[in-house]
């Protein structure tokens, strides 16, 4: 995604305005103190009339734990963040025939990416059993998200329709579907996540027809020829930049891998290339989601033959990842790697973005209690990871993708989700709490050393998630803690 420096004040206005021109790239700094810039708690959502979607259940969601919350501030970003994503990028519409079909927009960038759009919705599944139409909304991403896997499933972001805009492709023919063509893991797995945690809430099985098993053989072909055992395969990404990991070295290629059984990524969830391209936390998620696409197969469409397929690659690589993606640090003892190439390079880091390895238990793609992501835990928290940082407006995970010093509020939410010490996740909820400029929304990262210097004012994913993280410690028996924070 592109890189985008806003001061809060022009994220007042374009929040205001829920523009959809993606903004151009420069920095500005606040000069107001990020806590003292609102004389009151202002509601910064869009007018009634100008919110793209309403949810009953999620309105009265909102109200029900805004009563419950005692902390102005807290209430006030929570009510700001939990509906943003229906608020500001949902377009709803009904094809031909009567069925859902769900275009979601990032925020500021007018695209839908697979990843993005299934974690904007996510929180909302929960809330489908007490609203049809947030039930019928919901059921259009996941129609959608598979139209689109058919269109291409080597893309990780889509226009809304054939129009041809997007990212250049001078080097390789693109679908005028395709807004960036970047194969990333991940973009096949958040749609599983979402309709079979859609699937297990409702109980509807209408999503999953003829265009759901159309999407999935592609997929495991995808898949299975990102195993790279018969050669690199068909993909290759080359783009002029003057952006180390925005495009591909040997000639759009990538780094060499030996075939191990693992499944390459060409990119990672922050849409930057992989060094070595075994991402591991990724082929985590391939794991569990090709499970859990094995179990729709087979008890919703009776399709054994493509569900074997799945268990089977999903076996291997769980294998391959015991075996080629656990390495001996000196200090923690055994961890993940964030990235392995099979010949037994390694590479020690984290990113920030989902999935990362911070984030594997929120998923559900390891156990909270494994030791070895334990250790991993350890090592991504601390300043033996390279992309830890820390000052005095906060610490966290960030990336390559926004450089240095630059934190992830996504990363402070995974060590939140992921947290079993209540001192730990009342932390993260204050830090939340005081980098956001004081705009009352999460933004992409923040300067650890000045929260007023922050990427993306309007990012849908980061504020829906925000409201999830919060939602579930209400729910979870957390709000004693909430509470507790002055």
């Amino acid at each position: 995604m592109k890189l985008r420096f806003l001061s809060s004040a022009c994220a007042f206005l374009l929040l205001a305005a829920c523009t959809l021109t993606p903004l151009s790239s420069y920095a500005r700094k606040a000069k107001s103190n990020p806590q003292s810039s609102l004389s009151s708690y202002a509601d910064q959502r869009p007018t009634a009339e100008n919110r793209l979607f309403v949810s009953e259940a999620v309105e009265a969601e909102i109200e029900r734990v805004c009563g419950l919350l005692t902390n102005e501030r807290l209430r006030w970003m929570f009510r700001n963040c939990f509906p943003n994503t229906l608020d500001t990028t949902v377009h709803y519409r009904e094809d031909e025939a009567g069925n859902p079909d769900t275009y979601i927009y990032t925020g500021d960038i007018p695209a839908m990416w697979l990843r993005d759009s299934g974690a904007q919705v996510w929180p909302y599944v929960q809330l489908c059993n007490s609203d049809h139409k947030l039930q019928r909304m919901i059921a259009g991403v996941i129609r959608r998200q598979f139209k689109l896997i058919n269109i291409d499933p080597y893309a990780n972001a889509f226009n809304d329709g054939p129009t041809g805009e997007g990212e250049d492709a001078e080097f390789y023919p693109q679908s005028p579907w395709v807004f960036e063509r970047k194969w990333e893991i991940d973009s096949h797995c958040y749609p599983i996540r979402l309709a079979y945690h859609y699937w297990k809430t409702t109980g509807d099985t209408s999503v999953f027809d003829a265009e759901w098993v159309e999407a999935m053989r592609n997929i495991v072909h995808t898949l299975k020829q990102q195993q790279r055992k018969e050669g690199h395969g068909p993909y290759t990404f080359l783009r002029t930049t003057d952006r180390q990991l925005d495009t591909k070295c040997c000639v759009g290629r990538g780094n060499p891998v030996k075939p191990v059984g693992l499944i390459a990524s060409a990119f990672r969830p922050s849409d930057d290339a992989t060094t070595f391209e075994f991402l591991v936390p990724s082929n985590f998620m391939a794991v569990t989601s090709l499970r859990k696409a094995a179990e729709v197969l087979s008890s919703v469409n009776g399709e054994t033959k493509l569900a074997d397929e799945c268990t089977a690659l999903a076996d291997e690589v769980a294998a391959a990842l015991q075996k080629y993606a656990v390495v001996e640090h000196p200090q923690y003892g055994k961890i993940y790697a964030y990235e392995v190439d099979g010949f037994g390079s390694a590479q020690l880091m984290d990113d920030a973005n989902v999935p990362s390895l911070l984030a594997m238990p929120y998923l559900g793609d390891v156990e909270r209690t494994d030791p070895i992501y334990e250790n991993t835990r350890r090592f991504v928290w601390s300043t033996d990871n390279p992309y830890f940082w820390r000052g005095e407006a906060g610490e966290g995970i960030g990336g390559p993708h926004v450089g240095m010093d630059m934190v992830w509020p996504m990363s402070i939410m995974m060590r939140a989700f992921t947290s079993t010490d209540d001192a730990e996740i009342r932390d993260c909820i204050v830090s939340l709490m005081t980098t956001d400029a004081g705009t009352g929304f999460i933004h992409e990262s923040f300067s650890c050393h000045d929260a007023a210097k922050f990427t993306r004012p309007w990012f849908a994913w980061q504020n829906t998630l925000f409201g999830e993280l919060i939602l579930k410690l209400v729910n979870g028996g957390k709000l004693e803690l909430l509470n507790s924070i002055r």
